[in-house]
Formats: C-alpha cells, structure tokens, sequence
C-alpha cells in the first residue's frame, strides 16, 4: 500500500514538473505583458525610430518566444523531447513568417502610397526635368550649395536662404546618428520627395532645393536640434 502510494505521490510530482505550476504560470503571464508593453510604447510615443526601432521589436519578439517555450509550452521538461523540438521549431518559424511576411508589406505599402512623393525623389535625384515635353519640376544645371552643419548638437546656420533648384548638404560631425525630417515635431513633411536623411557620423547628405517656401528641418532623435531654409523663386 505505501509502496502504491509512493508511485501515486510520485507521478503526481512528476506531472507537475512537466506541466509547471500556478507560479509559474503567472510569472510568465505578467513577464509577456511586460514584453509587450514596452515595444508598444516605444512605437507609440517614438522613443525609437528606423532601424533600431524594428531591433527592438525583434529582441523583445524572440524574449517573448523564450517566455512561451519556457512557461507554457515546458520545454524540455516532458517525457518526449522530440515534440518539444517540434514546438520549438514551429514557434521559431511562425514568427520568422509573421516577421519577415510583416516587414514587407509595410515597405512594400509605404513605397506605393507615397507616388507623388517617390516621383519626386526620383526625377530630383536624377535630374529628369521633362517627360514626354511636360516639366517634372525637377532642376536643370548646377546651382549655388548651400552648407548645413550640425556640431555638438548645435546647427549652424539656423537658417539657410537659397534660390530654387541651389542645393543643400546637411553635414553631421557628431557621433551621433542624427535622423533629419522636416517639419515641426511631431507632424512631418515631405520635401523633395524625401522623408527622412539618415546621417551617420562624420557624414553628408544632399538635397536640391525643388520646392518654394520656407521649412524647418530636425533631429527626429533630438527635436531641439532644428534649423530651417527658405526657397525663392
């Protein structure tokens, strides 16, 4: 009888193990609102922004996979590790799927919504000034360039006046990677067909000046970094 006991207390131990406990069941629980709740409000007030952004979401994605393998699905912990691998290899390869499948179709949704905006890029960046006998808008020929540069957190100058179809490059000599949109913060614009320039360290970018009017311009990272150029005719 205590021998039959002892089996009964035994497997009952067993199948706990395998199958995890209350506590650990709740720990998981709040571990996963946790996870999810950080890259949701990093995207949401845009702490972060571009391809640091999208690391994020993928380190907090696999954590959120280890939290699922170690708390729900257990495993290592059952009598039969090669369904254990197979979980694992599913979760693995949804995730890759839903991921990749993800990334995507917003790249593929933000180059086709934006025509107008990559139409300009284009005849801009190639200097196409007419098709088929009708002007783009795009400039023709060489124009004055104006210098842009952002050091110690301080651009200078603060404001550009240029001429339609003058050039602007924007020069980086921080180490920091600075990420130029334009518009006041948050609301962003396009200009030029461009959205935004990433500049990297000791780095330049330039734009030609397509589009009348005066803009302001900053650092998505840092918004008190800003300047702005006005275009004339």
């Amino acid at each position: 009888m205590s021998e039959l006991l002892h089996q009964v207390h035994h497997a009952n131990t067993k199948q706990k193990g395998e199958h995890g406990t209350t506590r650990s069941y709740i720990i998981g629980f709040l571990l996963s609102l946790v996870f999810t709740a950080i890259p949701y409000y990093l995207v949401v007030n845009e702490s972060v922004s571009g391809s640091a952004l999208l690391a994020t979401i993928l380190g907090f994605a696999v954590l959120q996979m280890i939290i699922q393998i170690l708390f729900f699905l257990h495993l290592g912990r059952g009598p039969k590790p090669l369904y254990n691998v197979v979980f694992f290899v599913s979760t693995v390869g949804i995730i890759l799927v839903v991921i990749g499948g993800s990334i995507l179709i917003i790249n593929n949704l933000h180059y086709n919504m934006t025509p107008s905006d990559q139409t300009k890029k284009l005849t801009n960046g190639e200097s196409i000034f007419a098709v088929g006998g009708e002007a783009t808008g795009a400039c023709q020929g060489q124009h004055a360039n104006h210098k842009v540069v952002i050091k110690n957190g301080v651009v200078s100058p603060i404001q550009t006046l240029a001429r339609k179809c003058d050039t602007l490059t924007l020069i980086n000599e921080d180490k920091k990677v600075r990420k130029i949109t334009f518009g006041p913060h948050p609301q962003h614009e396009v200009y030029g067909g461009e959205t935004e320039l990433v500049l990297r360290k000791a780095r330049a970018k330039v734009i030609t000046l397509s589009e009348s009017g005066t803009y302001q311009f900053h650092d998505h990272l840092q918004p008190e970094i800003a300047g702005d150029f006005t275009v004339t005719q």
